[in-house]
């Protein structure tokens, strides 16, 4: 009875190299695969892990590519106040700069947590002042909202303004909750006048203003909503309080 003979047996030298050389090959590119696949698995656990929730909770509204960087955190930048009127006393030793979008879902989070934190604590206690910067990036709807704050600081009333808008703030896939007709509407509700306000934001006389505030903002590399500075200090995103009130504290220690 003739014995059996293996694949590689019946081959010839050269065929039986050459099929050892591709099968080599083939395990190599195996064994790849599975270190690739598994390095891609603990990646996917790390980026969706409570880290991860977090970080997507407090991100501010991301604003376009072209702009520049975010400001790093832990280096200070000269960023002016603006022109609204400052909440707290001139003389406090801490300036608190918020730019923000009134359209913005992570500024209202902002404003309802760490701003309320920080008005409570710091500023009606005098040790901190804060100014509000516009940063309307969010598109047509967000520069009229932008605009009318501005009509509404023509008549004395910005910071009453800002709250309710915060305070009232529609999502913001509703845009048509911020065309000029509602703005109007918001702001007679808040005891402004009509025909000065309606004027004022139907002529768009402060577009320019609000593009100032835009562009000096991505001077100082702010590129997402709400970024926050203390003395300086850019902090991004919607932050807990406790970092803010951190953050606060360490320059009243200074």
């Amino acid at each position: 009875m003739e014995e059996k003979k293996s694949f590689f047996e019946l081959l010839d030298g050269k065929s039986a190299m050459l099929v050892g050389l591709v099968g080599g090959i083939l395990s190599l590119g195996t064994i790849g695969f599975i270190i690739l696949g598994v390095k891609m698995l603990n990646g996917s656990s790390i980026s969706g892990g409570a880290g991860y929730q977090n970080l997507v909770a407090a991100a501010p509204s991301a604003a376009q590519p072209s702009q520049p960087s975010a400001p790093t955190a832990g280096t200070p930048v000269n960023v002016g106040v603006g022109h609204f009127p400052v909440k707290g006393k001139a003389s406090a030793k801490v300036t608190v700069i918020e730019f923000a979008d009134f359209r913005c879902p992570f500024c209202e989070r902002f404003y309802k947590d760490a701003g309320r934190g920080i008005m409570k604590d710091y500023v009606d206690t005098g040790k901190v002042k804060f100014y509000f910067r516009g940063y309307a990036f969010l598109g047509p709807a967000s520069t009229a909202a932008a605009e009318a704050s501005e009509c509404a600081n023509e008549q004395g009333q910005f910071w009453k303004f800002h709250d309710w808008m915060y305070d009232n703030q529609a999502p913001e896939s509703d845009t048509a909750y911020y065309s000029k007709e509602n703005l109007i509407t918001y702001a007679v509700n808040l005891g402004l006048n009509r025909a000065s306000f309606a004027s004022c934001l139907n002529s768009d006389k402060y577009a320019a203003k609000v593009n100032q505030d835009l562009s000096e903002g991505q001077a100082a590399g702010v590129n997402g909503t709400p970024t926050t500075f203390v003395n300086g200090m850019p902090i991004v995103g919607a932050v807990p309080y406790a970092q803010i009130k951190a953050a606060i504290d360490q320059a009243l220690a200074q």
